[in-house]
């Protein structure tokens, strides 16, 4: 229990590190991500169900695992990814990994997989569909967050894990934990910490998420999903990022980080506030992490209709019946 807790609060003191860095001092263009990549250890699942209905023939989900397995198989720490993420963990919570750290690798086998729709690894609608040997593209299926758990779970028993300490992530990480708690019996989660999160998406939150969605839509390149794979829609996705990162701190955040100064420029060039140029800069760089626009629609959709009141009833009661150990 003590162990839960204190990865629970370094995780806390990560998050807000991450949405609330420094007003002054710092790189305030700088990706607090590392270098995206689709590295690591492939799980081929010969038939996922899906929620929808639908179900994919050798779905693959790429993980990485850190720390060693005990006897018992017992000590696993699964970390699930946001939106935008990776299975490189490093990539990304690197400060909270490896010996004597909160994912204290000395102690457990960590374990995090790119989730299933994404484009790091997994298979996703970049993914070339055994049936048609095209990409799947607009005809990749309707994934949900309690499919992403059911494939991680998939991976999990393959690995001979037996139970899991604790599931923790942010934001659509966070619902997995959540998911985790209350569909993945085998292996079962012990404790879950759902941050920055929810059981379901507020309708301000849809609506968010359909403007970037248009966004990238509105894109000449979309082509309805099945654009070029050299040729994406580069615009679409950099707006639609830039939508993303504006609902990432509040208004007295954005206040106190960049007030009104602008950035400096020839006097004979339009002024640009430091606001805008910020945003450009997050949608350049997410650009750079050849994240695919097909696979923001499919994930931010997946995010927009979970909901852990679906079949199970009430939806305030479903989370108080959480038997596991939490923190939301």
């Amino acid at each position: 229990l003590s162990a839960f807790f204190w990865i629970v609060m370094s995780a806390k003191a990560k998050a807000r590190m991450a949405t609330n860095p420094p007003s002054k001092g710092g790189d305030e263009m700088a990706d607090e991500y590392g270098e995206m990549t689709d590295a690591g250890e492939t799980c081929v699942i010969p038939q996922l169900q899906l929620e929808c209905g639908a179900s994919l023939s050798n779905c693959e989900i790429r993980y990485k695992t850190w720390g060693t397995l005990n006897s018992n198989r017992d000590n696993v720490l699964v970390v699930c990814h946001a939106l935008s993420g990776n299975a490189d963990l490093e990539s990304w919570w690197g400060s909270l990994l490896g010996p004597g750290r909160s994912m204290d690798t000395s102690r457990f086998f960590v374990f995090c997989s790119n989730v299933l729709g994404s484009c790091y690894g997994s298979t996703g609608p970049h993914s070339i569909n055994p049936a048609t040997g095209k990409r799947y593209g607009s005809t990749f299926p309707r994934v949900t967050i309690r499919d992403m758990v059911s494939a991680q779970a998939h991976v999990l028993r393959t690995l001979g894990v037996t139970s899991v300490v604790c599931v923790i992530g942010g934001s659509m990480g966070g619902m997995q934990a959540l998911e985790f708690a209350l569909s993945a019996e085998h292996p079962p989660a012990r404790s879950i910490a759902s941050l920055c999160s929810n059981g379901r998406h507020h309708p301000w939150q849809i609506g968010i998420s359909e403007c970037q969605r248009q966004a990238i839509r509105a894109d000449p390149d979309w082509c309805g999903g099945d654009y070029k794979p050299e040729a994406p829609p580069k615009a679409g996705m950099a707006v639609a990022r830039m939508m993303a990162m504006v609902t990432y701190r509040t208004h007295p955040a954005y206040w106190t980080k960049f007030g009104r100064d602008t950035h400096d420029r020839p006097s004979h060039e339009q002024e640009v506030f430091q606001v805008e140029r910020y945003l450009r800069s997050q949608g350049e760089k997410f650009l750079h992490r050849k994240f695919e626009p097909v696979s923001y629609v499919v994930l931010t959709e997946a995010m927009d209709t979970h909901d852990v009141e679906r079949g199970r009833g009430d939806y305030f009661e479903v989370l108080q019946g959480i038997q596991v150990c939490g923190a939301l």
